[in-house]
């Protein structure tokens, strides 16, 4: 399955809050489920999940992600594109 992540840069590496015009980008994922995608994501940015992924009915998610960037926030839906075969 095909997931869209939406990935908000909340804070740099400092705490202090990211401006506007670089804060939100978008990714796509191919993953069996959400968690997956999280994961996947979390991984290929060298980067961890700090405290739970919070699961919502219809495969989507919301985690908060750690890396030498900053502070992010994501949230996975699934995409309306199918995986290439």
């Amino acid at each position: 399955m095909r997931f869209t992540i939406e990935q908000r840069h909340l804070t740099d590496v400092t705490g202090k809050p990211v401006s506007e015009d670089r804060a939100l980008s978008f990714h796509a994922c191919d993953a069996n489920d959400a968690d997956d995608a999280v994961r996947l994501f979390v991984g290929g940015h060298s980067a961890e999940v700090i405290g739970n992924v919070l699961r919502f009915p219809g495969f989507q998610a919301i985690a908060t992600m750690r890396s030498a960037e900053g502070v992010f926030t994501l949230q996975v839906a699934p995409a309306s594109q199918q995986m290439a075969r």
